[in-house]
Parts: C-alpha cells; structure tokens; sequence
C-alpha cells in the first residue's frame, strides 16, 4: 500500500490506521444505510424494503470492518499459521452473521409471500413452516461449506462421502422418501386442503383433517379415520368436491314415471319439492332433466345444490322422500318394472 510506505517500519502502526479507517467507512456506510436508503425505503408502500435495510445495518458493518481487519492482518506479515488462523476466525464470523440475515430475509419474503393471495398459490400458511424450514436448511448447508473453505478444510471428499451415506439411506427409506415427497407436492400443488370433502379412485370418500410429510387423514361419514400415505394421494386421481368457484355440492334424484304422464307437471312438482326444502340453495336453481326413455318409465333426475358436500347423503334421503309424497298427492305414479308372459298353446293337428 503506497499510501502507507511513508510510515516506513512501523507495521503496527499501519495496521491500526487500516482498522481504523475500515472502522469509519463501516460507520459511514451504515449511517448512509440508515439515513438516505432507508428515508427512500420508508416511501414505498411496502414493509419488506424497510425490514431488508433494516436487517443489513450489522452485517455491512461486520463485513466492511471485518475486511479492514484482514488487510491489517497481512500487513502485519504474522506466521503463516496464526494468519490462517486469523482470517479463519473472521470469515467464520462473518458467515455466521450473513446466515442469520439470510435467514431472516427468507423468512420475512416467505412470510409475505404467505399473505398474496391469487399469485404465490404454492406458499401459503399452511405450507409455510415447510418452505421455512427448507430455506434454514439449504442456508445452513452454504454457509457450512464456506466455514470449511475458510479453514482449508477438503470439502470435495466429504461431498463424496456425504453422497454415499446419502445413496444408502435413500435406498433404506425409499417409501419413507417418496411419502415425504409426496406431501411436498401435495402441499405445493394444494390440489385439497384441510376441510375438502374428496372421493378417491379407489372409493373412500370422506373430509380431510390433516396433511402431514408423511399422510393424508379422512374421516369418513362411519367417524372413520383413514390415513392414506401421500405417496399413493400423489399418484390418485382424487375429485375434489369442495373445490370450484364455491364449496356447493350438487345432488341428484333419480325418478322414473309412467309413460303417459303430464312431463309439464312432473317437472313443476320436482322443482316446487326442491324449492320448498329449506335446505336446498336458491342459486343455482334447482332444474329438472329427462334424461332417457327406460323399458318402463320415463327417467327424470332432479339437480339441486347444497351448501356443503357433508349433506349430500342426508338431504338426498329427505328429497327422495319428499318427492315421493309430492308424486302421490298429485296422482303421478311411479312405474316398476314388469312383464307380461303370454303362453301360445300350441295346435293339436300339427305333428309333434
């Protein structure tokens, strides 16, 4: 350093300028932080910016500092060793602050991230405490890795072994992995949550109370709970029935009358049973369909919305029997199936 020759053998003297002068631009730099960045933050609308320059204050300090210190230490010209040691320490440190901002920083963005609705669909806070985690996890790993290139340590052949162990224990947990995989997904994709009413290819139909790493729990209409591992809810096809612009539920009431029957008063007395249930939503309204000619009535089904798939089973048995008594009031009967067997007696004058 030139600027330094005039002080000639001094080397202590030297290095007390040099952290000196690193002590004064780290307060310069944080005041510059503090009073023109952060004044221009507090402008926008936004909280993040002002927690970010907020949050950066120390650690700018410590690094500006920090590299004053190991300018100081060269110039010192100390033992090979105790220089290493030196500036092991100081990049440790250094580290150890970073990671904390880092994380703190990950975890105010994920945070927020949480609140956006409509854009950020895959964090949200039940999938927050994951994300979170994650984020610790991977800053952990980093800074790590640079607290052994700080102290020389040979990082190339614990990744080797770190890929060993690691291959070992994916083949010993494979199904414990590919469930935790599965609810990363699950929890990602979001295709139900918590409170979802969902039918399952192979039949289970219930509400889901929990999503965890490793399952998904029904409980089913029985008070059954049934814990699915989320390898299998991720290879699914599931039919989620809260799902949609609303959480209504549509039921059907399938009903077969006589051919010959006034389709006009059929249909009044179907929809007028529907509207009468109070129960049964008023938007979307309740319609009537023919759906088919049957080999001995005339098929009609009744589409009407409710507010929660949880009553699709009770109001259907109500509606079925409402519609019942509103047929037989009205004279509509309701046809079951039969055959006429006619018996040919065959002629006597024919040879057998």
């Amino acid at each position: 350093m030139p600027w330094l020759s005039w002080l000639g053998p001094y080397v202590w003297l030297q290095a007390i300028i040099i952290v000196v002068v690193s002590l004064a631009l780290a307060v310069a730099s944080e005041r510059l932080i503090v009073t023109t960045i952060g004044k221009l933050a507090k402008k926008t609308q936004s909280q993040l910016d002002d927690r970010i320059i907020e949050a950066l204050r120390r650690p700018l300090f410590v690094s500006i500092f920090f590299i004053g210190l190991a300018v100081a230490t060269y110039r010192l010209e100390l033992a090979p060793t105790l220089t290493s040691v030196t500036l092991a320490c100081l990049g440790t440190i250094a580290t150890f602050i970073w990671l904390g901002f880092l994380i703190r920083l990950a975890g105010e963005v994920l945070a927020i991230l949480s609140r956006i609705s409509g854009r950020y669909e895959f964090v949200q806070p039940s999938t927050l405490p994951l994300f979170d985690n994650s984020a610790k996890l991977i800053l952990m790993l980093g800074a790590l890795y640079f607290i052994f290139l700080a102290w020389g340590i040979n990082v190339s052949a614990l990744l080797a072994s770190a890929g060993i162990i690691g291959l070992a224990l994916s083949f010993g947990a494979q199904d414990a992995l590919a469930n935790i995989f599965g609810g990363m997904s699950i929890l990602a994709d979001r295709p139900y949550q918590v409170g979802d009413y969902i039918t399952l290819d192979t039949g289970e139909r219930g509400e889901v109370t929990h999503i965890g790493l490793r399952s998904t729990r029904l409980l089913t209409r029985d008070d059954v709970e049934i814990s699915i591992p989320n390898s299998v809810m991720g290879n699914a096809k599931i039919v989620n029935e809260s799902g949609g612009p609303y959480q209504k539920f549509r039921i059907r009431i399938k009903v077969g009358v006589a051919y010959g029957s006034d389709l006009d008063e059929i249909e009044q007395v179907l929809v007028q049973t529907a509207i009468d249930h109070e129960e049964i939503c008023d938007t979307p309204e309740p319609r009537v369909r023919l759906r088919g000619f049957g080999s001995s009535s005339l098929d009609f089904e009744l589409l009407a919305w409710v507010e929660q798939p949880v009553f699709r089973g009770r109001l259907e048995h109500e509606l079925n029997c409402a519609v019942y008594k509103a047929f037989a009031a009205n004279g509509i009967e309701i046809p079951f199936p039969q055959q006429d067997l006619h018996i040919k007696t065959p002629n006597p004058q024919l040879p057998l």
